[in-house]
């Protein structure tokens, strides 16, 4: 397989493991706005999603969120996440055999800039995306619409043909195929909806250590796969 000219990330659940502290928080502010949910019950309904669709389909069911609440819920952000977010396992090892290979890779997340400042400046992945983040607020639709990965090609100078996506939301996963690219669906996390990331698209993964190989890329020095001994 030729390898992709530009490889998308998402970042929650692809890049930085924020998706349990989330979602337990956002189960606890619908509830306590009336409307009741539970953790499980968010990762499978809103994961992949922006703040504001998230509020927009609460507030058509007849609950208020208030204004401001999208701005409370960014406010908040620094403390949930100070002392609780990680790289996703091995995925700085595959960020590391882009670089190697020449690459390009961008992320594009349905978070807004600020957010993916604290997450992966929390797990010390930010200087691989200094200047190649993209939010679901620069473009007028996010996921599962394909505007956001269609411009992030753009501004990196690449079609929609040349590109692969990193998802592991429905959302996401159906965003990129929408765009007209290859999505590789990380279900690594055991509460993923891997029947819906194949619904939608995707071609499923559990191990970062894979995607090298699943790409078309060389295997690098130090770079094994799983399960392989020295």
């Amino acid at each position: 397989m030729r390898p992709p000219g530009l490889v998308i990330f998402d970042c929650d659940g692809v890049l930085v493991d924020t998706e349990t502290l989330a979602n337990r928080k956002l189960s606890e502010w619908l509830t306590q706005a009336g409307f009741p949910v539970t953790y499980e019950e968010c990762r499978g309904r809103f994961c992949g999603r922006s703040m504001r669709s998230v509020q927009e389909e609460i507030e058509a069911a007849g609950v208020d969120l208030g204004a401001d609440f999208v701005d409370r819920w960014n406010a908040g952000l620094p403390d949930l996440f100070a002392n609780g977010v990680e790289a996703v396992p091995h995925v700085e090892a595959f960020i590391r055999a882009l670089g190697a290979a020449g690459i390009p890779f961008c992320v594009a997340s349905s978070a807004r800039l600020s957010k993916m400042h604290i997450t992966l400046g929390a797990t010390g992945l930010l200087p691989h995306f200094e200047g190649a983040m993209f939010s679901s607020t620069m473009v007028a639709r996010g996921k599962p619409f394909p505007d956001l990965f269609l411009h992030a090609a753009a501004t990196m100078g690449f079609s929609a043909e040349n590109c692969i996506v990193l998802e592991d939301s429905v959302a996401g996963t159906a965003a990129g195929i929408a765009a007209g690219m290859r999505v590789y669906a990380y279900c690594g996390d055991p509460l993923s909806d891997r029947e819906g990331l194949a619904r939608a698209g995707g071609i499923l993964f559990d191990d970062m250590r894979r995607v090298s190989g699943m790409i078309g890329l060389d295997q690098p020095t130090g770079f094994a796969a799983p399960g392989a001994s020295g």
